[in-house]
Protein backbone atom coordinates (compact mmCIF):
# COMPACT_ATOMS: atom_id res chain seq x y z
CA UNK A 1 0.00 0.00 0.00
CA UNK A 2 1.33 3.47 -0.89
CA UNK A 3 1.59 6.22 1.72
CA UNK A 4 -1.04 8.36 0.01
CA UNK A 5 -4.23 7.83 -1.92
CA UNK A 6 -6.30 10.05 -4.20
CA UNK A 7 -10.02 10.04 -3.44
CA UNK A 8 -12.92 10.60 -5.81
CA UNK A 9 -12.92 14.35 -5.11
CA UNK A 10 -9.34 14.46 -6.48
CA UNK A 11 -7.80 15.24 -3.09
CA UNK A 12 -4.72 13.38 -1.85
CA UNK A 13 -4.56 11.95 1.68
CA UNK A 14 -2.07 10.02 3.77
CA UNK A 15 -3.38 6.50 4.28
CA UNK A 16 -2.55 6.53 8.00
CA UNK A 17 -4.58 9.71 8.47
CA UNK A 18 -7.54 8.19 6.65
CA UNK A 19 -7.37 4.99 8.67
CA UNK A 20 -7.42 6.96 11.90
CA UNK A 21 -10.38 9.07 10.76
CA UNK A 22 -12.21 5.97 9.52
CA UNK A 23 -12.74 4.92 13.12
CA UNK A 24 -15.43 7.61 13.18
CA UNK A 25 -18.72 6.49 11.62
CA UNK A 26 -19.45 10.08 10.58
CA UNK A 27 -16.25 10.22 8.53
CA UNK A 28 -16.49 6.65 7.25
CA UNK A 29 -20.09 6.84 6.06
CA UNK A 30 -20.15 10.59 5.46
CA UNK A 31 -17.09 11.96 3.71
CA UNK A 32 -15.72 8.62 2.53
CA UNK A 33 -19.22 7.47 1.57
CA UNK A 34 -19.12 10.17 -1.09
CA UNK A 35 -15.44 10.04 -2.00
CA UNK A 36 -14.48 6.36 -2.03
CA UNK A 37 -16.14 3.34 -3.59
CA UNK A 38 -17.26 0.32 -1.55
CA UNK A 39 -19.14 -2.95 -1.91
CA UNK A 40 -22.44 -1.13 -1.27
CA UNK A 41 -21.72 1.61 -3.82
CA UNK A 42 -20.75 -0.97 -6.45
CA UNK A 43 -24.11 -2.66 -5.92
CA UNK A 44 -25.88 0.69 -6.30
CA UNK A 45 -23.94 1.50 -9.47
CA UNK A 46 -24.89 -1.85 -10.97
CA UNK A 47 -28.54 -1.52 -9.91
CA UNK A 48 -29.23 2.09 -10.90
CA UNK A 49 -27.07 5.13 -11.59
CA UNK A 50 -29.88 7.36 -10.36
CA UNK A 51 -30.09 5.44 -7.09
CA UNK A 52 -26.32 5.75 -6.67
CA UNK A 53 -26.54 9.49 -7.35
CA UNK A 54 -29.27 10.21 -4.82
CA UNK A 55 -28.02 7.84 -2.11
CA UNK A 56 -24.53 9.34 -2.38
CA UNK A 57 -25.97 12.85 -2.26
CA UNK A 58 -28.64 12.45 0.42
CA UNK A 59 -27.85 9.17 2.20
CA UNK A 60 -29.80 5.93 2.57
CA UNK A 61 -33.28 5.82 4.03
CA UNK A 62 -33.25 4.02 7.37
CA UNK A 63 -35.11 0.70 7.34
CA UNK A 64 -36.05 -1.57 10.21
CA UNK A 65 -33.73 -4.25 8.86
CA UNK A 66 -30.81 -1.80 8.89
CA UNK A 67 -31.64 -0.72 12.45
CA UNK A 68 -31.83 -4.31 13.67
CA UNK A 69 -28.59 -5.29 11.93
CA UNK A 70 -26.72 -2.25 13.24
CA UNK A 71 -27.84 -2.85 16.83
CA UNK A 72 -26.87 -6.54 16.71
CA UNK A 73 -23.47 -5.74 15.20
CA UNK A 74 -22.87 -3.07 17.82
CA UNK A 75 -23.74 -5.43 20.68
CA UNK A 76 -21.32 -8.06 19.39
CA UNK A 77 -18.50 -6.05 17.86
CA UNK A 78 -18.56 -2.67 19.62
CA UNK A 79 -20.25 -3.18 23.00
CA UNK A 80 -18.56 -0.04 24.35
CA UNK A 81 -20.89 2.01 22.12
CA UNK A 82 -23.97 0.66 23.86
CA UNK A 83 -23.62 3.44 26.44
CA UNK A 84 -24.30 5.96 23.68
CA UNK A 85 -27.72 4.45 22.89
CA UNK A 86 -30.92 5.58 24.58
CA UNK A 87 -33.39 2.72 25.04
CA UNK A 88 -37.03 3.64 25.55
CA UNK A 89 -39.32 1.25 27.40
CA UNK A 90 -41.87 1.00 24.59
CA UNK A 91 -42.65 -1.68 22.02
CA UNK A 92 -42.90 0.49 18.89
CA UNK A 93 -41.38 3.65 17.43
CA UNK A 94 -44.88 5.11 17.20
CA UNK A 95 -45.05 5.51 20.96
CA UNK A 96 -45.05 9.08 22.31
CA UNK A 97 -42.09 8.40 24.62
CA UNK A 98 -39.97 7.24 21.67
CA UNK A 99 -40.80 10.31 19.60
CA UNK A 100 -39.96 12.57 22.54
CA UNK A 101 -36.59 10.84 23.02
CA UNK A 102 -35.74 11.33 19.34
CA UNK A 103 -36.04 15.08 19.79
CA UNK A 104 -33.06 15.10 22.16
CA UNK A 105 -30.95 12.05 21.27
CA UNK A 106 -29.41 10.68 18.08
CA UNK A 107 -29.34 6.96 18.84
CA UNK A 108 -32.74 5.87 20.17
CA UNK A 109 -34.06 2.30 20.15
CA UNK A 110 -37.11 0.61 21.65
CA UNK A 111 -37.21 -2.07 24.31
CA UNK A 112 -38.34 -4.60 21.69
CA UNK A 113 -35.42 -3.78 19.39
CA UNK A 114 -33.01 -4.30 22.26
CA UNK A 115 -34.63 -7.59 23.27
CA UNK A 116 -34.52 -8.87 19.68
CA UNK A 117 -30.80 -8.06 19.42
CA UNK A 118 -30.08 -9.61 22.82
CA UNK A 119 -31.87 -12.78 21.70
CA UNK A 120 -29.52 -13.08 18.72
CA UNK A 121 -26.45 -12.33 20.82
CA UNK A 122 -27.42 -14.95 23.38
CA UNK A 123 -27.72 -17.61 20.66
CA UNK A 124 -24.41 -16.57 19.11
CA UNK A 125 -22.50 -16.68 22.40
CA UNK A 126 -23.91 -20.10 23.31
CA UNK A 127 -22.60 -21.64 20.08
CA UNK A 128 -19.00 -22.74 20.66
CA UNK A 129 -18.12 -22.90 16.96
CA UNK A 130 -19.39 -19.38 16.38
CA UNK A 131 -17.72 -18.16 19.54
CA UNK A 132 -14.37 -19.55 18.40
CA UNK A 133 -14.58 -17.37 15.28
CA UNK A 134 -14.74 -14.28 17.49
CA UNK A 135 -11.59 -15.20 19.40
CA UNK A 136 -8.06 -13.97 18.64
CA UNK A 137 -9.45 -11.20 16.49
CA UNK A 138 -9.87 -7.46 16.10
CA UNK A 139 -13.33 -6.04 15.42
CA UNK A 140 -14.49 -3.31 13.02
CA UNK A 141 -11.09 -2.86 11.36
CA UNK A 142 -11.08 -0.18 8.62
CA UNK A 143 -8.99 -0.33 5.46
CA UNK A 144 -8.64 1.81 2.37
CA UNK A 145 -6.78 1.16 -0.85
CA UNK A 146 -7.07 1.19 -4.62
CA UNK A 147 -8.62 -1.33 -6.97
CA UNK A 148 -8.14 -0.71 -10.69
CA UNK A 149 -6.77 2.73 -9.72
CA UNK A 150 -9.96 3.74 -7.85
CA UNK A 151 -10.20 4.30 -4.07
CA UNK A 152 -12.16 1.69 -2.11
CA UNK A 153 -13.04 1.60 1.58
CA UNK A 154 -14.07 -1.30 3.78
CA UNK A 155 -14.44 -2.37 7.41
CA UNK A 156 -13.81 -5.96 8.38
CA UNK A 157 -16.30 -7.07 11.02
CA UNK A 158 -13.84 -9.57 12.42
CA UNK A 159 -10.20 -9.62 11.35
CA UNK A 160 -8.47 -12.74 12.65
CA UNK A 161 -4.98 -12.40 14.06
CA UNK A 162 -4.09 -15.13 11.57
CA UNK A 163 -5.23 -12.84 8.72
CA UNK A 164 -8.66 -14.22 7.81
CA UNK A 165 -11.92 -12.26 7.73
CA UNK A 166 -15.24 -13.24 9.31
CA UNK A 167 -18.28 -11.24 8.23
CA UNK A 168 -21.29 -11.27 10.56
CA UNK A 169 -24.68 -11.43 8.86
CA UNK A 170 -28.29 -11.74 10.01
CA UNK A 171 -30.77 -13.46 7.72
CA UNK A 172 -34.37 -14.64 7.63
CA UNK A 173 -33.44 -18.06 6.24
CA UNK A 174 -29.93 -19.24 7.03
CA UNK A 175 -30.27 -22.41 4.95
CA UNK A 176 -30.94 -20.29 1.87
CA UNK A 177 -28.15 -17.84 2.61
CA UNK A 178 -26.41 -18.63 -0.72
CA UNK A 179 -29.47 -17.22 -2.51
CA UNK A 180 -29.37 -14.10 -0.32
CA UNK A 181 -25.65 -13.75 -0.99
CA UNK A 182 -26.38 -13.84 -4.72
CA UNK A 183 -29.27 -11.35 -4.48
CA UNK A 184 -27.30 -8.87 -2.38
CA UNK A 185 -24.10 -9.33 -4.42
CA UNK A 186 -21.98 -10.29 -1.42
CA UNK A 187 -19.39 -11.53 -3.89
CA UNK A 188 -18.48 -7.84 -4.39
CA UNK A 189 -17.69 -7.55 -0.70
CA UNK A 190 -15.57 -10.70 -0.73
CA UNK A 191 -13.49 -9.52 -3.67
CA UNK A 192 -13.04 -5.96 -2.34
CA UNK A 193 -12.15 -7.02 1.19
CA UNK A 194 -9.76 -9.71 0.01
CA UNK A 195 -7.96 -7.10 -2.08
CA UNK A 196 -7.92 -4.42 0.63
CA UNK A 197 -6.77 -6.73 3.42
CA UNK A 198 -4.61 -8.96 1.21
CA UNK A 199 -6.58 -12.05 2.21
CA UNK A 200 -7.34 -15.16 0.16
CA UNK A 201 -10.98 -15.92 -0.62
CA UNK A 202 -10.32 -19.22 1.16
CA UNK A 203 -9.92 -17.25 4.39
CA UNK A 204 -13.14 -15.24 4.06
CA UNK A 205 -16.08 -16.65 6.04
CA UNK A 206 -19.68 -15.52 6.49
CA UNK A 207 -21.01 -16.16 9.98
CA UNK A 208 -24.81 -16.01 9.73
CA UNK A 209 -27.61 -16.16 12.28
CA UNK A 210 -31.26 -16.73 11.46
CA UNK A 211 -33.46 -14.03 12.99
CA UNK A 212 -36.44 -16.39 13.18
CA UNK A 213 -35.17 -19.71 14.54
CA UNK A 214 -31.65 -18.66 15.71
CA UNK A 215 -29.93 -21.28 13.54
CA UNK A 216 -26.31 -20.44 12.85
CA UNK A 217 -24.57 -21.02 9.53
CA UNK A 218 -20.96 -20.76 8.44
CA UNK A 219 -20.41 -20.24 4.73
CA UNK A 220 -17.06 -20.34 3.00
CA UNK A 221 -16.34 -18.76 -0.38
CA UNK A 222 -15.45 -20.52 -3.61
CA UNK A 223 -13.07 -19.31 -6.27
CA UNK A 224 -16.07 -18.87 -8.59
CA UNK A 225 -17.80 -16.61 -6.03
CA UNK A 226 -14.64 -14.51 -5.68
CA UNK A 227 -14.17 -14.24 -9.44
CA UNK A 228 -17.80 -13.24 -9.90
CA UNK A 229 -17.14 -10.42 -7.45
CA UNK A 230 -14.06 -9.40 -9.41
CA UNK A 231 -16.12 -9.18 -12.64
CA UNK A 232 -18.94 -7.21 -11.00
CA UNK A 233 -16.54 -4.78 -9.33
CA UNK A 234 -14.95 -4.16 -12.72
CA UNK A 235 -18.40 -3.58 -14.22
CA UNK A 236 -19.28 -1.25 -11.35
CA UNK A 237 -16.13 0.80 -11.91
CA UNK A 238 -17.03 1.13 -15.59
CA UNK A 239 -20.51 2.32 -14.56
CA UNK A 240 -18.88 4.88 -12.27
CA UNK A 241 -16.65 6.11 -15.09
CA UNK A 242 -19.74 6.67 -17.23
CA UNK A 243 -21.51 8.39 -14.31
CA UNK A 244 -18.60 10.85 -14.02
CA UNK A 245 -18.27 11.38 -17.78
CA UNK A 246 -19.53 14.40 -19.72
CA UNK A 247 -21.92 12.10 -21.58
CA UNK A 248 -23.95 11.40 -18.45
CA UNK A 249 -26.80 13.73 -17.50
CA UNK A 250 -28.72 12.64 -14.41
CA UNK A 251 -31.82 14.56 -15.51
CA UNK A 252 -31.84 13.11 -19.01
CA UNK A 253 -30.81 9.58 -18.06
CA UNK A 254 -33.15 6.84 -19.30
CA UNK A 255 -33.09 3.09 -19.63
CA UNK A 256 -33.77 1.75 -23.10
CA UNK A 257 -34.87 -1.68 -24.18
CA UNK A 258 -37.00 -3.72 -26.54
CA UNK A 259 -39.66 -6.23 -25.48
Amino acid sequence: MTNSIRLLDDTDHHVDDLLENMMSDDFYYGYLGKNALSSSSIKLLLDSLKTYHYVTKYGNAETQALRNGWLFHTMVLEPEKMNEIVFVDVATKNAKAYKEAKKYHNLVFTRKEREDAERLCDALYKNQTALSLLGKSKFEVPMIGTINDYPFRGKADILKDSGGIVDLKTTVDVQNFPKSAENFLYCNQVYIYCKLFNVSYKDFIFLCIDKKNLEIGIWECSKEFYEKGEKLVSDGIEAYKYYRSEEFDINDYIIKGCL
